[in-house]
């Protein structure tokens, strides 16, 4: 007749059953999605290869990704002219909507009699260009979660044929819509988020903190164990961190073990993880990091930031400079232009 303890072993190891799950996808990944899709006829107008939304939302996915988006469209902005035909808030959302969606759209708003009184910046998230690429609408709910691009009837709005100029960053697949300069780093932006999300549930979760406390030696009653049970529970709230004595006569050598559970659970790699995706994201968009507040690790530091400041202007800002001014020849008027950006740096030795 079989033991009970035979039985038991036997029930265990027909229980223990070893898999392995596919590789993981990941839900905002677009890139893959590029080579086999094209903009979707919905019978008014193209949907976009890639998800605005999605977009919209990534922006704000790890602090280096947008903080590099952000010092290219402040620069942009310091450096613009306000006149009459375009405000400084109009052009700001021009240009960083260009850079975030690689699409921005400005609004030739006419008077009673036909002549231009002003350009109006419209939100790139929701424009769609029509069937005839002459035409776009504006579509409020389109991209959103619930409805996609297939929005219900009378919820579109056609902007009037030639009010609207389209600015794009030519995409190889397509040329329909514009598509980012960074979609190649977004993947090193959701790995960052996803290693800043595990640190902040891993601190909220509390298990950092524990410990497993180890008992072997037989030398210790049970009367010993449950006092030094009670003394570890009070421990806990107002009287944390109070230290604890344990004296064990005849006990031997790791009779008793403390083993934290930190150790295990910590151990994901994070500085690592977040300076590599820190150092995917700059090369993405091209801004020193200097210029992003960044600390250096190094002695040495980052080098000189007036150089640095100088050739980043020179490389990346100019040549935006000179995309968002193709708005001047579709409008007939000079409604972009910028002033030469001068950066005062005080001379060595001086205070």
């Amino acid at each position: 007749m079989m033991t009970t303890k035979t039985r038991m072993d036997t029930m265990t190891a027909k229980a223990i059953e070893a898999f392995t799950f596919g590789d993981p996808e990941p839900v905002l990944s677009g890139r893959g999605m590029l080579d086999y899709l094209e903009c979707v006829n919905l019978g008014k107008w193209y949907s976009p290869p890639i998800s605005m939304d999605g977009l919209a939302r990534a922006a704000r996915a790890s602090v280096h990704h947008a903080s590099a988006m952000i010092v290219k469209r402040n620069v942009l902005t310091a450096a613009f002219v306000p006149n009459k035909w375009l405000s400084r808030a109009a052009f700001e959302r021009f240009a960083w909507e260009f850079i975030v969606f690689g699409n921005a759209y400005l609004e030739r708003v006419d008077n009673l009699i036909g002549k231009p009184i002003r350009l109006d910046a419209v939100l790139a998230k929701y424009v769609r260009r029509g069937n005839n690429l002459d035409r776009y609408w504006f579509v409020p709910e389109a991209g959103s979660a619930f409805f996609g691009d297939a929005v219900p009837f009378g919820k579109e709005h056609e902007f009037r044929e030639g009010s609207l100029f389209h600015l794009i960053e030519p995409d190889l697949n397509q040329e329909v819509y514009g598509l980012p300069q960074y979609l190649a780093a977004l993947q090193s932006a959701f790995l960052n988020e996803s290693a800043t999300l595990f640190r902040r549930r891993y601190y909220n979760n509390g298990s950092h903190a524990g410990f497993i406390l180890y008992m072997t030696d037989a030398a210790h009653s049970q009367e010993d164990v449950d006092n030094l049970r009670k003394a570890l529970k009070e421990s806990k709230g107002p009287g944390n961190f109070r230290n604890l004595f344990m004296y064990a006569p005849s006990g031997k050598k790791d009779g008793i073990q403390l083993i934290p559970v930190s150790e295990v659970a910590a151990k994901d790699d994070f500085l690592n993880i977040k300076n590599t995706t820190r150092d995917d994201q700059l090369a993405a968009h091209r801004v020193p990091p200097q210029l992003m507040g960044i600390v250096p690790s190094n002695a040495a530091g980052f080098g000189d930031a007036e150089k640095a400041a100088a050739v980043f202007f020179a490389n990346e800002i100019q040549p935006l400079q000179a995309r968002l001014a193709d708005v001047n020849g579709w409008f007939g008027e000079e409604a972009v232009r910028f002033k030469p950006l001068a950066i005062d740096f005080p001379e060595k030795g001086k205070n």
